[in-house]
């Protein structure tokens, strides 16, 4: 089939890290190269690609089938606007935009122009995620009543990244790495019927939340997703708390480690977690045991994008999944403001 040729609207630490390695090793997909404002460096690190000037430069590009918007949260809407417009399906970063309206007026586009969106939600391929998921389908917890998902950090100092820092339309850790934890939790739960929120400030002089629990609520469980810049110590990334059992797991992927470092993303050792990181299983009637995670795989993201686009797939990660975890960070805010569980 023809390779799908694909444009990064940005060769940051999201391009260079997340998209460029499995767009460059798939043989679905052809790298043409990506809008570069200042540092001009994809054509050293990927020959025979090419640095645009300008975003209107990529969109001209009549070859350009595929974009990836992997900009700053509060451009993703005004980019992907353009990018559909363009005539070009797209792949957008999270979080999938600022607020829900922004990504139901995306969906709504991307139908009226025949194009597809894929939202970037590459956490579903974790190992961790993969070996709670497998736990859970399996039935051997029962019926979960409660689940804990964290993604915790100690770093207490600014980001550089002024968009990240600075008050205004998708700063925060609420869309930082809320979607990481939300989709998660959508993915394996389905909707829920409200949202409660407790968002604070926590580093001195920030200007932005930099710590939230969202707690949603289902009608026979309760799902915790927690997230801050203070832990020292590691907390258990995912716990799962059936009628039958519990399932504690650290998060241990390394996957982004292994590719901030420049490794390839193949082989039969990638996205391997080490036996030490397995997670333990606790059943009623039976003694503790750990259990071997599932193997890390990012490019099934992009496999599925090709078998979209070439034959027809659906989508992993739809606009639909987009819509529905900036619903809940829209409900997350309103809890904020009115101090009140919000029916989602």
């Amino acid at each position: 089939m023809k390779p799908i040729e694909t444009a990064l609207l940005s060769f940051g630490m999201s391009g260079r890290v997340f998209h460029a390695p499995f767009i460059q090793l798939h043989p679905g997909f052809n790298l043409r190269g990506s809008w570069e404002r200042s540092k001009k460096t994809i054509e050293n690190a990927y020959p025979g690609t090419s640095s645009y000037d300008s975003m209107e430069a990529v969109l001209a590009d009549p070859s350009i089938e595929l974009i990836i918007v992997n900009t700053p949260i509060y451009s993703h809407f005004e980019y992907a606007t353009a990018a559909l417009k363009a005539g070009k399906h797209i792949v957008v970063e999270k979080a999938f935009t600022c607020n829900a309206a922004e990504a139901e007026m995306l969906v709504s586009l991307a139908k009226e122009v025949n194009k597809k969106i894929f939202v970037y939600q590459n956490r579903r391929w974790d190992s961790d995620f993969l070996t709670m998921k497998k736990v859970h389908e399996s039935g051997v917890l029962g019926d979960i009543v409660e689940a804990e998902f964290h993604f915790d950090r100690y770093n207490p100092l600014m980001s550089p990244k002024r968009h990240k820092e600075d008050a205004g339309p998708g700063a925060g850790i609420v869309t930082d790495l809320g979607p990481h934890l939300i989709d998660q939790a959508l993915h394996l739960f389905g909707k829920p019927t409200h949202v409660f929120a407790d968002l604070r400030k926590t580093r001195p002089g920030t200007e932005v939340i930099d710590l939230f629990e969202i707690l949603l609520y289902y009608p026979a469980l309760r799902v915790r997703l927690k997230s801050g810049y203070y832990f020292k110590e590691p907390i258990p990334a995912f716990q799962l708390h059936g009628t039958k059992g519990s399932f504690i797991k650290s998060r241990s992927d390394r996957q982004e480690v292994d590719l901030d470092k420049g490794h390839v993303p193949i082989g039969e050792n990638w996205g391997v977690d080490a036996p030490s990181e397995y997670g333990l299983l606790h059943v009623d009637g039976s003694s503790p045991e750990r259990v071997a995670s599932e193997k890390g795989e990012y490019m099934a993201f992009y496999e599925n994008v090709f078998q979209s686009l070439r034959s027809g797939v659906a989508p992993a990660v739809t606009g639909e999944d987009g819509i529905a975890s900036m619903r809940v960070i829209d409900a997350a805010y309103e809890s904020l403001e009115k101090q009140a569980v919000i029916s989602y």
